[in-house]
């Protein structure tokens, strides 16, 4: 990853890939399930910078797991597209963490999708959420400094409705 942006992203740029062959569904588009993959693949790489790497996992026996995700989609990614990944951290306490992450087009510059996430620092021999481990608590203190006067992302806290629903669930948001 370079640090030279063609175009202004907001984030940090946490990965980079493209759109395969095999992501695309019979709209000739990628496809739901890849968009959650390639932003998962981003969160590995956010994870790598912070100390939480494969090796630590498995020595360690503490790791994170994803309680929540949301997923919005703002323009279309086609077969062989390049994309950028960001990530930007809009709150961690000593187990969670809440980032918030974009796709971009790497050669338009559009923001083609975002995710936002919550994942829990979990000690993997008790099968409970723990406390994260000292440096990796560091890492993300800085990594959210680095990050302290972007703004909280529109689609960030988002929730889904519909506005004037013909048939509503009992007790579903209206207006």
């Amino acid at each position: 990853m370079s640090d030279a942006r063609p175009f202004e992203w907001q984030g940090t740029e946490v990965f980079s890939g493209r759109v395969l062959d095999e992501w695309i569904d019979v709209n000739d588009h990628m496809n739901v399930a890849y968009y959650v993959l390639a932003f998962d693949l981003g969160v590995d790489s956010l994870w790598g910078r912070l100390g939480i790497t494969d090796d630590r996992i498995q020595s360690g026996s503490n790791s994170t797991f994803a309680v929540e995700c949301h997923v919005t989609w703002q323009r279309e990614m086609l077969a062989d597209a390049s994309f950028v990944i960001t990530s930007q951290v809009l709150a961690y306490d000593a187990k969670r963490i809440h980032q918030f992450m974009r796709m971009y087009s790497a050669t338009e510059g559009y923001l083609a999708a975002t995710a936002e996430w919550m994942n829990l620092h979990v000690d993997l021999d008790a099968r409970r959420v723990s406390p994260w481990p000292d440096d990796v608590r560091d890492r993300i203190d800085a990594f959210a400094a680095a990050q302290a006067g972007m703004p909280m992302p529109d689609e960030a806290g988002r929730r889904m409705r519909v506005r004037e629903p013909v048939r509503a669930a009992r007790g579903y948001p209206v207006g």
